[in-house]
């Protein structure tokens, strides 16, 4: 939405609320339409590293590569021409993840191996969670279930977060490590950082460097704090749910049936109660 003092031409402002904002049918369809573009990338990086795979599919593989880092550079450009503030977006977080996120197909060139830092990608799914933001879950009478909903969001996010971390970490160990260590491939690598994050440990794939070594140990120390996050939400949101007493007040914009007692406005849409 253009507003007093925006500069920037009508085609600009068009299609900047169509990139930056996912409150319209269009914008929620273009990200959408990128979050599937990155799952695609991060699956053709994964698959690359796949030995059998990258031998009987390398050009095909090659060619989706480059088709996804060329959409990509497009996508970052007409975001910096049509942000209100292209540094401020350059500066920010995700336009440091978009900018990383295309680094490493050029890099590729000069240095081998640094494609399969495009797992980078993952970061940028983060944005899914602006997508979805709309999306709420009707109340039901069961405590229990009331709980869990009223966590879903937060749980999303952990389980996206570990998700994140377990591609991350599983591809700094292939780097590290290699195929030489066991570490025959990106989705292996991954297998072993969930068994180490998760503190299963079978012990089947064991770093042998002093830098795998360390970034073991990190993992390891990570996966205990981890452990006890989606418990304490759950638990937090247990307790107040039973401490909560809600009002039979359906809003008359979006229909939702409850509220907090001393609501006036719905939380899911910000209509005003009557």
């Amino acid at each position: 939405m253009r507003t007093s003092g925006d500069t920037r031409a009508p085609w600009r402002v068009n299609l900047g609320n169509i990139i930056f904002d996912s409150d319209t049918p269009a914008g929620r369809a273009f990200d959408l339409a990128l979050i599937l573009l990155i799952l695609a990338s991060i699956l053709v990086v994964m698959l690359d590293s796949v030995q059998p795979i990258r031998a009987a599919y390398w050009p095909v593989l090659q060619k989706a590569e480059w088709t996804f880092t060329l959409l990509f550079t497009l996508e970052y450009v007409l975001r910096l021409i049509t942000a209100r503030r292209a540094l401020h977006y350059a500066r920010s977080f995700f336009g440091a993840v978009d900018l990383l996120s295309i680094v490493p197909g050029y890099l590729a060139l000069l240095v081998p191996g640094a494609q399969y830092l495009l797992v980078v990608r993952a970061l940028r799914l983060l944005r899914i969670f602006r997508v979805l933001k709309l999306v709420r879950y009707l109340s039901e009478a069961d405590v229990l279930i009331r709980a869990l909903r009223a966590s879903a969001a937060k749980i999303t996010v952990f389980l996206a977060v570990v998700l994140t971390l377990v591609t991350l970490i599983g591809t700094l160990m292939y780097l590290i490590e290699g195929p030489e260590h066991g570490y025959t491939s990106i989705p292996t690598s991954i297998y072993w950082a969930i068994v180490t994050l998760t503190t299963v440990g079978y012990g089947d794939i064991a770093p042998q460097t002093p830098l795998g070594k360390a970034l073991a140990s990190f993992a390891m120390i990570l996966g205990y704090g981890i452990i006890a996050v989606p418990t304490g939400i759950v638990t937090v949101s247990l307790a107040r749910v039973r401490g909560r007493t809600l009002l039979q007040a359906p809003c008359a914009r979006c229909g939702l049936p409850e509220h907090d007692a001393d609501a006036r406005y719905c939380r899911r849409c910000g209509e005003r109660l009557q």
